[in-house]
């Protein structure tokens, strides 16, 4: 038997021989959590400590950890696929960033609402004559996209059937195709994008429009095969991701994570210049 799953029977056992003691926790009282290890401002890899993942969703899930009273432990599984194939496999039991697509509904129960939502902004030179008020406005427009980000299902349809745009490996050779005229705009979220034109010293040459253009939600998803999985824990957790939603508080979470995030791209003090 799994461990985790015989610690969280016995604790149910000695709640239920004391009298006047209600069952206030499920069966597992630690969950091994992961995600993408290169999405900031939402997650991405300690450079203090490799083996685990920081970020703002980090931030949130820590705090929702400490009010179930529950151990949660986010540590690096490998590059995103990697990450997703341990929490399907039930070796993890818990996806930070789950994106929402059909597929995954075998192997997932995603816990609503999302943890946080990524806008996706479209950025621009300032001397930029687009006009941008609905996706089809980019139609006819080259553009480009970084790899390593994740839209929804219905705006990626949408971008191969009607827009030109090139995948980068990164978000910083997007923004340099932007600048040096490439493209005309890039389709950047809106932490990410303000973080990187900020240390890239573009943030006078470009700006982004203010409405999104997508918005993906970035969802906690707990494995089918996770011995942890039970209504107790989807259900704490959905009412944990209600009230986050409601209180404001991952604005603030997040602009905290974008300076740390662009804390740690500056070199260091008295560093040589490549």
């Amino acid at each position: 038997m799994d461990l985790r799953r015989l610690a969280g029977v016995s604790l149910l056992w000695a709640l239920a021989v004391v009298p006047g003691q209600s069952v206030a926790a499920g069966k597992c009282e630690r969950l091994i959590a992961t995600g993408s290890p290169d999405a900031p401002p939402y997650l991405w890899q300690d450079p203090q400590d490799p083996k685990h993942l920081i970020g703002a969703s980090a931030d949130l899930l820590a705090q929702v950890a400490t009010e179930l009273g529950i151990k949660i432990e986010l540590l690096y599984a490998g590059k995103r696929a990697q990450a997703l194939d341990e929490v399907r496999s039930g070796r993890m039991d818990l996806l930070v960033d789950a994106a929402l697509t059909i597929s995954e509904l075998e192997t997932l129960d995603y816990v609503h609402p999302p943890l946080l939502e990524n806008d996706y902004l479209v950025w621009t030179r300032k001397d930029s004559t687009l006009v941008i008020t609905q996706p089809e406005d980019l139609h006819g427009h080259p553009g480009a996209l970084s790899q390593k980000a994740r839209m929804t299902q219905a705006f990626d349809v949408f971008a191969e059937q009607q827009l030109s745009l090139t995948r980068t490996p990164n978000l910083t050779e997007a923004f340099q195709k932007l600048l040096l005229g490439e493209v005309e705009y890039v389709l950047a979220g809106r932490y990410s994008g303000l973080a990187m034109t900020q240390t890239l010293g573009m943030a006078n040459d470009l700006q982004a429009v203010p409405q999104p253009l997508d918005t993906p939600g970035l969802f906690l998803a707990v494995s089918h095969n996770s011995a942890c999985n039970d209504p107790w824990l989807r259900g704490q957790l959905a009412q944990k991701m209600t009230e986050l939603a409601a209180s404001g508080l991952t604005e603030t979470v997040l602009q905290r994570n974008t300076e740390r995030w662009k804390t740690q791209l500056q070199p260091p003090v008295g560093a040589p210049k490549q």
